[in-house]
């Protein structure tokens, strides 16, 4: 049984214009949004322990996803995949709430919503136009396992096994040092406002 209903298939499409454009801007606007971040957060310890332990699940789900996913070879439905369509970007969601937390900004959780909304929601759309049209059998997996709020159980009988090679090869090691990156400029801005 899912915990949300998974969303009805949507006939292939080929991606909209700003979906184009959002594909485009996602990682410079990552970088602007970076720097907006160190200005506008306001840490405290108890935020930054609070945020750290909310973002390490997003890190996990992040990087179990990657260990399964063969991006463009074949549809994967295994691991975290069997339970959302986008457990990468689940994982991302996961991670910006906890860095959300840590800043103690909500002008940080309103431009992240907004960066989600406009960016990455299209982005959803456009990949899984690509997917419906690359994998006959994806409309069939949509049917069972929802976009984003994942499924309670896994969605049908395949096992796959996470691979070390795919996690290295899709480089998500960089998720992990841009986290520890950005928890250190926080502590650094964090003694900085006690001075």
């Amino acid at each position: 049984m899912a915990s949300a209903t998974p969303d009805p298939p949507i006939p292939a499409q080929p991606a909209s214009k700003w979906s184009k454009i959002a594909r485009r801007i996602r990682v410079p606007l990552g970088f602007a949004f970076a720097i907006l971040y160190i200005w506008l957060a306001r840490p405290t310890w108890k935020s930054i322990a609070l945020g750290i332990v909310i973002a390490v699940p997003g890190l996990l789900i992040r990087g179990l996803a990657s260990g399964h996913v063969q991006k463009n070879e074949q549809l994967t439905i295994t691991g975290p995949y069997a339970y959302t369509r986008n457990p990468l970007y689940v994982g991302t969601l996961i991670l910006t709430l906890g860095f959300s937390i840590a800043a103690l900004s909500w002008w940080i959780v309103a431009a992240a919503l907004l960066i989600f909304a406009a960016i990455y929601l299209p982005v959803i759309h456009s990949e899984e136009a690509f997917l419906r049209g690359r994998f006959p059998n994806f409309d069939n997996y949509a049917s069972h396992v929802p976009r984003i709020v994942p499924r309670l159980t896994a969605f049908g009988n395949e096992r796959g096994i996470f691979s070390w090679d795919l996690y290295l090869k899709h480089r998500e090691y960089n998720a992990i040092l841009g986290a520890a990156a950005m928890l250190a400029v926080l502590a650094a801005k964090l003694l900085w406002m006690a001075k």
